[in-house]
């Protein structure tokens, strides 16, 4: 255990995307994923609303992955899994919701406790969980919302409109997430939580590129491998290594084989620097010197 001084790094944006049934998750989720990465081919959505990713095609060439009926918590993991080696940059999981109804579905077929049998249940969606904060994409997670409706004033008169209350998912799920936003039945959205202050506190907005473009600066503002790796490269000391060593522990890890390589390189070029200087202590003696000296002995 180690105090160290707190320091940002490069990161990929884990967002989720709550509303109620036609708020424009999808598209929302789709028009950020563009300002993320500026390429609809490497975007994809993981699909498991019946193939209504496929409804906005005009927007671009980016990529479907249906999960054509199967919502267990594996076959997310599993779809994560493809998209990461196909080289996506980002994700889209479209939606959830899917998969918790899936686990309680689960659940509710289990025999014996039912509290006990929540052991059975929590660790399959905390892997899923731990999936979508690890992969090395940015990933965009809607989720549904139950709807009620209330009375609205509308030039003059009363009229219902939907809103979207609890999102259908596991309790505390924001929690894991980066920023939150609750999409509304006129596809503006808020921040319900926001990590990176960009959105807090701000009032109702629709989503475009531009606000995965806001996102991206604030992800690429850090610490990058790169420069770590520079750092250590600049190190004229020892002490200096040490004090880059330190002040990142969560990296070394994985920079250790650049530590060493600098470590020896230090040590090498102090030890070239400074040759040792060796002296003997004591006088030698000529060998034939010796052997006269021990014959005229002899004669005596």
């Amino acid at each position: 255990m180690q105090l160290r001084k707190s320091s940002k790094k490069q990161a990929k944006i884990k967002l989720a995307m709550q509303g109620c049934a036609g708020s424009g998750k999808t598209m929302s989720a789709l028009l950020l994923a563009y300002g993320l990465c500026g390429d609809w081919t490497k975007i994809t959505v993981i699909d498991s609303e019946n193939n209504s990713a496929d409804l906005y095609a005009h927007l671009g060439q980016y990529n479907v992955l249906p999960l054509e009926g199967k919502y267990a918590p594996e076959t997310y993991i599993d779809a994560i899994k493809v998209c990461e080696k196909a080289g996506m940059e980002v994700i889209i999981i479209d939606s959830m919701s899917q998969c918790w109804d899936n686990l309680l579905e689960y659940h509710a077929c289990l025999p014996g406790n039912s509290f006990t049998n929540w052991q059975k249940v929590t660790p399959r969606m905390t892997s899923l969980i731990q999936m979508i904060l690890g992969v090395n994409c940015h990933v965009i997670s809607t989720m549904r919302c139950k709807q009620d409706y209330v009375l609205s004033e509308k030039n003059g008169k009363m009229v219902p409109e939907k809103v979207g209350l609890k999102a259908v998912m596991r309790d505390g799920i924001d929690y894991e997430y980066t920023i939150v936003f609750d999409i509304n039945i006129k596809h503006q959205a808020i921040a319900s939580k926001d990590r990176t202050n960009l959105f807090a506190n701000k009032p109702e907005f629709t989503i475009t590129p531009t606000t995965g473009k806001i996102i991206l600066d604030w992800c690429n503002d850090g610490v990058t491998l790169e420069m770590i790796k520079a750092e250590i490269s600049k190190a004229e000391t020892i002490e200096q290594l040490t004090s880059v060593y330190q002040q990142y522990p969560e990296w070394n890890q994985q920079l250790l084989a650049d530590f060493t390589k600098r470590k020896t390189e230090l040590l090498q070029s102090k030890s070239e620097t400074h040759p040792i200087s060796y002296q003997p202590n004591f006088t030698r003696i000529n060998h034939a010197d010796r052997i006269i000296n021990f014959a005229a002995t002899a004669c005596q």
